[in-house]
């Protein structure tokens, strides 16, 4: 992601709502001097990466296995691997990026994004796996018309699937721009080639892992780094926090919230993005199809929500050790070595600039393998769910009603795999110059407002229909896409219109869309009553006693 100042940067990831969940807002980056110690460290954790898509490959040999793993991963392993995907570079860039310049109230994202995790263990995880195959449609469709409610499901899944990937990409770009020292272009070629390896040869068994692999490096890498930090100060956040308000151009303000959301109605708003997004995101819901059951998917949520809670906290102490460190050594970190032209590379570097203050050019060097992993193993995730998408949801389901082989599935599917990496490369590089923390904002508003509610209201409301699911999914995702291009960060900041243009006076519109959504659903489900209706309503009973016992769900395939 690209903007001019830190300022901008900040607010436009504030705009977004759900923005730091995908990608880091880099700043207008600059190609460095070549960093050997990144690049050999980021070189070793490639080649560990396509040893094991070698090893899942010998595993991948049917749909079941490339789309899910066969449903044989482990709670805690799915668990740890859900964090992986959670906890992109953006959260750890991002996150502590906004602390960095906000102080406290960049802990909003935080506890947004940690509530919605209870939201989906109680209500979604284990219907998930019980009703579930390979996809969300999967659910959705359970008891309704398969054709339109799986066309509407592969589209909304295509849309969040591709803003997330090319904030992800351009993400990528910059990062490597700004520290191994590659041309941009060169970068986004690299990323693509990578991700697409992974998942054409290694499939979801090798995405889970990488993933895996992946979130432990961060963990432990957060996990030293807030020691280290804590460490100065004789392990008293006290200490810290009054040194950070000592040095801190806004002082006692950064302990004080309200400086990022400031009136209600987008607090709500973006709160409503932060936590039902989450269980609308397609890449995430997909994961609960790789355990072998129920039980398990309650367990992988349960490690998740662990995890992602405690990288959380590190973040913010992550941030805050950047105000105590950085800003007492301008001529190292800022711009000139002035504080008021801002970090280099932009103010979501401020993690990137603390691992070399407290850790040298070595632990530099892995911090910044670990964020480009961190893109890379997203990026192959969002990229399975849109090849299921394509391939399970549109290609057999739709076309084919099902009378498809394995085989040609797979087929189908890892040729959508190499046509999306394609295309993720093309977009990254397209928009190397624009912000686009608003089409993540853009992704989790979409996921809120147009999956969510069809999951939501097709597994839990008895009247359900397809006409009601299939109208009321589609104005969420209409209203969602047409009110976030009328706010003031997409038609001012991005559009480039007059300030005080914005026919849209809020910088979130998930209270809207997802009402809008909800109440569509409703409505038409209650006005419709057509023989298919009758026929949906009275499929619920059996939907319901399989979502809650798992009798006849797919099981597990034995590797």
């Amino acid at each position: 992601m690209n903007s001019k100042h830190l300022l901008a940067a900040v607010a436009a990831l504030t705009a977004a709502g759900g923005a730091i969940a995908a990608g880091a807002d880099l700043g207008q980056t600059a190609k460095q001097a070549t960093n050997w110690t990144a690049i050999v460290m980021f070189a070793i954790f490639v080649l560990a990466t396509l040893w094991i898509t070698k090893w899942a490959a010998s595993k991948t040999k049917s749909a079941a296995d490339f789309y899910t793993a066969g449903g044989g991963i482990t709670g805690f392993q799915n668990g740890l691997a859900i964090a992986g995907d959670y906890m992109s570079a953006a959260s750890f860039l991002g996150i502590s990026g906004l602390v960095f310049a906000n102080g406290f109230d960049g802990l909003i994202f935080s506890i947004g994004w940690l509530v919605g995790w209870p939201v989906i263990t109680f209500l979604m995880a284990e219907r998930l796996r019980n009703l579930g195959k390979f996809t969300f449609a999967d659910v959705a469709s359970y008891r309704f018309a398969q054709m339109p409610v799986r066309t509407f499901a592969a589209i909304s899944t295509l849309v969040v699937v591709a803003f997330y990937m090319i904030a992800q990409m351009v993400g990528a770009g910059q990062l490597i721009k700004v520290l191994f020292g590659m041309e941009y272009i060169y970068a986004e070629i690299l990323v693509g080639t990578i991700m697409m390896m992974y998942v054409l040869f290694g499939g979801m068994t090798a995405t889970t892992w990488v993933q895996i692999i992946k979130a432990c490096m961060l963990l432990g890498g957060a996990t030293f780094m807030a020691l280290a930090v804590l460490f100065q100060f004789g392990f008293s956040p006290e200490a810290l926090f009054t040194k950070a308000v000592e040095v801190h151009s806004k002082h006692d303000a950064i302990m004080a919230p309200g400086a990022l959301i400031k009136d209600p109605i987008s607090a709500i708003s973006v709160g409503m993005a932060l936590m039902f997004g989450t269980a609308g995101l397609p890449h995430i819901l997909m994961r609960f199809f790789t355990v072998p059951n129920a039980k398990e998917a309650r367990k992988s949520v349960a490690w998740a929500t662990t995890w992602i809670g405690y990288f959380y906290i590190l973040t913010f102490i992550i941030g805050f050790g950047a105000i105590t460190n950085l800003i007492g050594d301008p001529s190292a970190y800022y711009v000139d070595g002035e504080i008021a032209k801002g970090l280099r590379g932009g103010g979501n570097m401020a993690a990137v600039h603390l691992s070399q203050a407290v850790g040298g050019n070595l632990f530099l060097g892995f911090i910044s393998a670990v964020a480009f992993a961190t893109i890379l193993a997203v990026v192959a995730g969002l990229t399975l769910s849109g090849a299921s998408a394509v391939s399970h949801d549109l290609y057999a389901s739709v076309f084919k009603h099902g009378q498809v082989t394995s085989d040609a599935e797979l087929r189908v599917s890892k040729i959508t795999t190499v046509c999306l990496g394609i295309l993720a490369v093309v977009l990254g590089i397209a928009f190397e110059k624009e912000n686009v923390a608003y089409m993540v904002m853009l992704a989790f508003v979409i996921a809120c407002s147009g999956n969510f509610p069809v999951l939501f209201m097709s597994v839990l409301w008895r009247n359900c229909t397809t006409r009601g699911v299939v109208v009321g999914g589609t104005v969420g995702l209409i209203l969602a896409v047409v009110l976030t291009i009328g706010s003031a960060s997409v038609w001012e900041a991005v559009m480039k219109n007059p300030k005080g243009s914005a026919w849209f006076p809020y910088n979130s519109a998930a209270i809207f869309s997802m009402s809008a959504a909800f109440f569509t659903i409703w409505l038409v489900s209650i006005l419709d009553n057509s023989a298919q209706a009758q026929k949906e309503r009275a499929l619920f009973p059996a939907q319901q006693l399989r979502s809650e016992t798992g009798l006849g769900a797919a099981g597990a395939s034995g590797h």
